[in-house]
């Protein structure tokens, strides 16, 4: 904890940020990350998600394209055999995970916004964001 010593008090904690993906959105708060989804964003199976960073093993990412949309999973341990494989069924699987935030190609910026957050916040909790 950093201390202000002109007043004697602690700093107070950082507010939690909010980014807007496509069809969710996710609140960082300093011990987890909050995703809500819209009705269109339930329709996958995926379901709002309430996730502590301690327990996030890896952050996955990738970025958007103009053909594509991008995304940022934060992978906990129900993820890790999902992590091992590598086809075209894991990406269908990331994008329908609760546990992933999708960006399109004009919400880019707050794609690489958040990913850089998230890597930090899970850093921050000990963890490691680029797995182990």
């Amino acid at each position: 904890m950093t201390y202000d010593f002109t007043k004697g008090n602690p700093t107070p904690p950082p507010a939690p940020q909010t980014y807007k993906g496509y069809v969710a959105s996710v609140t960082l708060h300093r011990d987890r990350a909050e995703i809500k989804r819209k009705m269109m964003g339930k329709i996958t199976g995926a379901k709002d998600a309430r996730i502590p960073l301690a327990a996030v093993i890896k952050v996955q990412s990738k970025e958007p394209t103009r053909l594509v949309n991008g995304y940022v999973q934060l992978a906990t341990e129900e993820d890790r055999e999902q992590l091992r494989i590598a086809t075209a069924a894991a990406e269908k699987a990331i994008a329908n995970n609760s546990r992933t935030v999708l960006f399109t190609w004009n919400q880019r910026e707050t794609y690489a916004a958040y990913l850089a957050a998230a890597t930090a916040a899970v850093r921050e909790q000990g963890g490691n964001p680029f797995g182990a």
